[in-house]
């Protein structure tokens, strides 16, 4: 329905008066429309766009162009990223920095992009680290970590963590944990436990010490789920499995935890999915085929009707209240 429609709906029930509905009419045509997000999306566009296009220009002309060329370009479109960035931010603080000059969040990214190309050419052409692959990672994750705090960007923060993971050999990405990680190999699953422990310590050590707290999202988020995961195909896959069981169980009690501090559905689901999988893989796990068939019939009921009952009182449980309960104490 259009605002007029609602208006004349109003209006003709005698909820509000005619010059009401004139007032709020006029309000509604001359306020300002955001386009915030617009401008957001057009801009990392670019980005992506600029950087696929100047690799496909590169890939095509590689031989009328030189190395050489190529390799100074890239470096001096890295350098004026970075000193752009670095002339236009303002100081260092622990809260979040709003830098009103928004074209700062963009070069910062495009420098960090540009500046993992270089790199990339630099190996590929000259094999630049040799065989110290792990080198070739640390360096731009120490650098973007650098920049996320001091610029207080959130994009370098995640390019950041990824390289970290990616320098164990993991992909920390919340989509992608499970498709592009081998965790058939022993060998990755307590890394990946550690790190994401890790992460999530850092993001609630840093929310506890309020530096940078705006960050514990990102930490935690991308920590959380992999640690999680990599202890729930722990407990299926290897022993000693009371060790996972325990890992998990602990992630899902501290993300439960979050969810009610921070009022986050996300981390309540997560807390919850991840705990009900492993309680629910445990307890089939420990039983034999007879009981596990005959307490399967009621476990999956009555485990469905939780959840439905979790869907309609999950504001209750992360303390969120309701706009009936606000009107009603006047608030």
């Amino acid at each position: 329905m259009t605002t007029k429609s609602i208006l004349n709906s109003l209006t003709s029930k005698g909820v509000i008066s005619d010059q009401q509905a004139d007032i709020i009419a006029s309000f509604e045509s001359q306020k300002a429309f955001s386009i915030h997000w617009e401008l957001r999306s057009i801009l990392y566009l670019g980005i992506l766009l600029f950087t696929s296009g100047a690799g496909i220009l590169i890939y095509e002309n590689i031989d009328s162009i030189g190395h050489q060329v190529i390799i100074a370009i890239i470096a001096l479109i890295t350098g004026g990223c970075f000193y752009y960035t670095y002339k236009n931010s303002l100081p260092y603080s622990h809260g979040p920095v709003e830098n009103p000059n928004k074209l700062v969040d963009y070069v910062l990214l495009l420098g960090c992009s540009t500046f993992l190309g270089l790199e990339g050419y630099l190996q590929y052409q000259y094999n630049l680290f040799g065989s110290r692959y792990g080198l070739a990672v640390i360096i731009p994750t120490i650098i973007f970590f650098l920049c996320a705090y001091r610029f207080d960007h959130r994009g370098a923060l995640s390019m950041a963590i990824t390289g970290l993971a990616s320098w164990l050999g993991l992909t920390i990405a919340p989509l992608s944990v499970l498709s592009d990680n081998d965790f058939s190999d022993g060998k990755l699953i307590i890394p990946a436990i550690a790190l994401g422990s890790v992460l999530t310590a850092v993001g609630w050590i840093s929310e506890e010490q309020n530096v940078k707290k705006h960050f514990a999202f990102t930490y935690m988020l991308m920590g959380g789920n992999l640690a999680a995961i990599a202890a729930q195909i722990g407990l299926f896959t290897h022993a000693p499995k009371i060790l996972y069981f325990a890992i998990g169980i602990g992630l899902c009690y501290f993300f439960i935890r979050r969810a009610r501090h921070a009022q986050s559905l996300l981390f309540l689901l997560m807390g919850t999915v991840y705990g009900y999988c492993i309680i629910t893989y445990t307890i089939f796990e420990n039983l034999g085929a007879d009981a596990a068939f005959g307490l399967g019939i009621f476990y999956f009921f009555f485990s469905s009707l939780g959840v439905i009952y979790f869907l309609l009182n999950f504001k209750k449980f992360l303390g969120i209240k309701s706009r009936e309960s606000k009107n009603e104490k006047g608030i």
